[in-house]
This record gives C-alpha cells, structure tokens and sequence, in this order.
C-alpha cells in the first residue's frame, strides 16, 4: 500500500526526521537551504502533505499550486503561521497545523537571556574583549543594571507570556504588568496586573517585552506612540515575531536615547536584518534562536508527525489552525 508523502522544506533534528520517515513518504530538502517560490510550489504540489517553516512564505500561488496538486495539508513546524495564507488554504480545502505548547520553555528562557545581557551590558563586553579592546576592570566601566525588583511590562500574555513572568517574578522578585487582547484571570500566578493599552504597559514597565501572535491588528503593536511612553531607562525585548515592532520607530527611539536598548531575536525582512537595527546603538541581535534548544525542535517535530499521522488516518488534527 502506498504511503502519504510529505515534503519537509529544511533539515530537522535527526529523532524527528526518522519519526516521519517511519510513517510517511519524506522528501527532505536535502541542501538545507531556503527554496525559492517555484521550488515550494513544485515541492508543495508533488506531495500529499507539506511541513514548512518560518523561513517559507506560504502565499496564496503556492497554496494554489499545492491545491492544483496532490497536497491537502499544511503541517507547519513551528507555531507562529503568519507566512501562511491561511485564507487562502481554507479556500482549497487545505487544511492546516502548527506546534503549540512545546517551544514555551525554550523561548521564555531566551527572553531572559536578552533581558540579562541588555541590563548587564554582555554583548558591548564580549565585543569590547573580543576586539582586544579591555583595558582591565575599572569601578565605572560598563556599569548596567541589574533586574531584581524591576517592572516588566508583557505584551501578549500567552503560553510564553506567562512563563516569561514566572521566570522574572519568581526568579528575580519583578513585578509584572500586561496587555492582552482578552482578560487573563488570576495574575497568571505572579500577581500580574492587566493594563487597559500597551502605551500604559510602556508607561509602567522598566522592560517590554512582546509575546503576541503576528497578525493584521498586532503589526506594529509597539510602534512611535507606544515607544514615546517608555522611560529613557527602559529595553524593548522581542522573540515574538519582527512585524510586531516598527522598526523604523525602534531605531528612531534608539538613536535619540528616548530608550536605553533593545534585545532582538526576530526581524521584519528576515533573513536580511535591516541595516539601520544593525548599526543601532546598545542593541543585543540574535538570529531567531526563540526555539533552538535539542528538545525543542525534536519535539516540534514530533508535533508534526502528530499531526500529519492524524490527517493521514482521517482524524481530528490535534492541533488544526484556522
């Protein structure tokens, strides 16, 4: 009997690769790279299934394509589905998951990651030494700020949301302050207040940190307005993803002091990071590591094998999009 094919768009870790080899058909990309639009719509058409990333713009031809083909699903590895026409996958019939739930701990940890190197100036010292630049300690050299009993100000009190305030509150005492697009009920367990607009979380906060979904009504959610009511002492930290941030607001706010740093592991045109954010002054850059730890991407990949396992029997996916 013939099995289901899928075709996976980039190398995943080895456990999760041999999973789906075991259920499905798999043609892996075995370059590794990012495919250009007619390599996606030849792949996506071929297959029964296709089990994109981040790095993949799943636009409307390519749903098309896969439509006018064999593929009748989409199993996204990862969670966030903003490179995928959803609307136009749900015209033809496509149907549609992600990967919930297990990038939470991996993504919180490296919010913290940007929040420490921000305040304790890590990244202006590991390149000051690296340059051969350190001339020795010095009673005023590099001086940052520390965390404990800071204000950090969420945006977006998800999943991650609530496991980067437990994380700060617990672990160094912060209090916490947040904006979500409906109420969170009990303070997400740290004594979270909920603010009415993310202007009063700026207003509040010694660290704003975004956590919401990419989509038409949070693009730009932290843009000039919402900056303008930070604190010159204040950082603005993003593992969320790039569109949510003006970044063209962010540099302005940068270059004139109207914020003290930013710490970002996602960007608007990514892979190309807008030169403007690379030239900003005290700035912490990652390239979207939110989820790269060993246990995160096997488990995201075990999500999809989940998932496609279920399209393929004719179950309910356990974790359909749209």
């Amino acid at each position: 009997m013939t099995r289901p094919s899928i075709f996976v768009t980039r190398r995943w870790p080895s456990p999760a690769e041999e999973a789906l080899s075991a259920l499905f058909d798999v043609t892996f990309n075995a370059d590794d790279r990012p495919l250009s639009k007619d390599e996606l719509m030849a792949g996506v058409a071929s297959h029964d299934m296709a089990a994109p990333t981040v790095s993949d713009v799943i636009d409307a031809d390519v749903v098309a394509a896969g439509a006018a083909g064999r593929c009748r699903m989409i199993a996204n590895y990862g969670v966030g589905v903003n490179h995928i026409d959803l609307v136009s996958a749900a015209a033809h019939g496509i149907a549609v998951s992600n990967t919930p739930g297990v990038l939470t701990d991996a993504t919180a940890d490296l919010t913290l990651t940007l929040m420490l190197m921000l305040s304790r100036r890590a990244g202006e010292g590991e390149r000051e030494l690296r340059a051969g630049a350190w001339n020795g300690w010095g009673p005023t050299h590099l001086v940052g700020r520390q965390m404990t009993g800071k204000t950090l100000g969420i945006i977006g009190m998800g999943r991650i949301g609530q496991a980067v305030a437990r994380r700060a509150h617990f672990g160094f005492g912060m209090d916490v302050v947040f904006q979500n697009r409906s109420a969170v009920t009990g303070g997400a367990g740290v004594g979270a207040r909920q603010l009415a607009s993310v202007a009063e979380v700026c207003a509040a906060s010694d660290y704003v940190s975004l956590h919401c979904a990419a989509t038409a009504e949070t693009r730009h959610i932290l843009g000039a307005d919402a900056l303008a009511a930070m604190s010159p002492d204040a950082y603005v930290i993003n593992t969320a993803r790039g569109d949510v941030v003006d970044e063209a607001a962010l540099v302005a706010a940068l270059e004139s002091g109207a914020i003290a740093g930013a710490g970002l592991d996602v960007f608007q045109g990514e892979p190309v990071v807008n030169p403007a954010i690379l030239a900003a002054p005290n700035t912490v850059l990652l390239p979207h590591l939110g989820s790269a730890t060993q246990e995160t991407r096997v488990a995201m990949g075990m999500k999809v094998v989940e998932n496609a396992r279920a399209f393929a029997a004719g179950t309910p996916l356990p974790d359909p999009v749209g």
